[in-house]
């Protein structure tokens, strides 16, 4: 794959399918800031059945929505949408963007843009006010995109493993 940008119609945004779960999980994989994993490693961890377990988890909810980029029949990029209603602002309803990955081969074509506008206008037909993102701090590139994109960075994160 080159460089280029994409021709418009070439990327096709879909839901993700169950079938599509192994290339989702090594998308994530490679995309991680903290891994250090050669390409037999990626391959191997993306086909652990807990990922299966876990899209059936996020297809089960209808709060959750995973789609995937794809062209000419290979999955190149995902990311995820959360659904979350609120009592702050009249009940404004919020939407979480999460786990948004381009493989690396296909950055800088123009597909994670066009996986955020999906994502807004998914958000937006399902009345949502306001859309929210976090991005590990060690993803400078990634924050430039989200910023060129329109983003602004209003709040500090904090996180919690359990």
């Amino acid at each position: 794959m080159n460089k280029s940008t994409i021709e418009p119609g070439e990327i096709v945004i879909r839901p993700a399918r169950r079938e599509d779960v192994a290339r989702i999980a090594a998308l994530i994989l490679h995309g991680s800031a903290t891994e250090t994993m050669t390409a037999a490693q990626i391959d191997a961890e993306s086909a652990h059945p807990d990922y299966l377990r876990a899209f059936d988890e996020v297809e089960a909810s209808p709060a959750n929505h995973l789609f995937v980029a794809e062209r000419a029949g290979l999955v190149l990029g995902t990311y995820q949408v959360t659904l979350i209603p609120g009592i702050a602002a009249r009940g404004r309803r919020r939407a979480k963007l999460e786990s948004v990955h381009v493989a690396p081969e296909c950055r800088g074509q123009g597909i994670g843009a066009l996986m955020v506008a999906a994502a807004l206008a998914f958000a937006k037909a399902h009345g949502v006010g306001l859309f929210e993102l976090s991005s590990n701090k060690s993803r400078i590139d990634a924050h430039r995109f989200y910023r060129n994109l329109g983003f602004e960075q209003s709040h500090e994160g904090f996180k919690i493993t359990l």
